[in-house]
């Protein structure tokens, strides 16, 4: 069942990151369906967190897709090279947002193969945010998409994720946010579905 734009109005960007672990992130294209099961993310607390990209309240062309109402996509380019796939949530103008940095294919494995250049899946295939992107064919053509609509959306299929079997941990490649790098806003499964 598609998540509801109520879901992600939630003020708590902590706790939505640590929910949206077991649902399923979908991409259409024409007919064609591919989709993953979320293993990984990571929460950024908008204008109070060092290593959000609206932190003291930045607005500029790039963020102002975080100043959206929750349910909102948030894709950027990072380094040039890697399109980055967030969910931007809470109410308006509260830029709070989800990195989605891994997956576990579910439905189109064989484009999502081919979008990724290798001939058989392997445990590192959709691990790491670039690669999820690439998996399910998300660019910048996806920045500001409602994700109760029918280009991008995250189901809801009834996958069962333990507490005890999250893992919680400080985020990746974010240095430059001092104190805040450490905090613990990354969450990650390691089991297989």
């Amino acid at each position: 069942m598609k998540l509801k734009k109520v879901y992600y109005s939630e003020p708590n960007v902590v706790k939505l990151a640590k929910d949206l672990i077991g649902k399923v992130l979908v991409t259409r294209e024409g007919k064609t369906i591919t989709s993953g099961i979320i293993t990984e993310t990571e929460a950024y607390n908008g204008i109070v967190d060092k290593a959000s990209h609206a932190y003291g309240n930045r607005r500029t062309n790039r963020t102002e897709t975080m100043f959206k109402e929750g349910g909102t996509s948030y894709v950027y380019l990072c380094y040039g090279i890697h399109y980055l796939f967030n969910v931007v949530t809470n109410e308006k103008e509260h830029p709070h947002a989800v990195l989605i940095r891994a997956i576990q294919p579910l439905d189109g494995k064989e484009l999502i193969l081919r979008r990724r250049g290798v001939a058989k899946p392997d445990k590192k295939l959709c691990v790491g945010p670039g690669k999820v992107s690439q998996a399910l064919g998300i660019t910048i053509k996806h920045n500001g998409l409602d994700l109760t609509g029918e280009k991008i959306w995250i189901e809801d299929r009834g996958i069962k994720v333990k507490a005890k079997d999250i893992l919680i941990g400080p985020r990746i490649g974010v240095d430059y946010a001092k104190e805040d790098a450490d905090l613990p806003y990354r969450f990650w499964v390691e089991k297989e579905f």
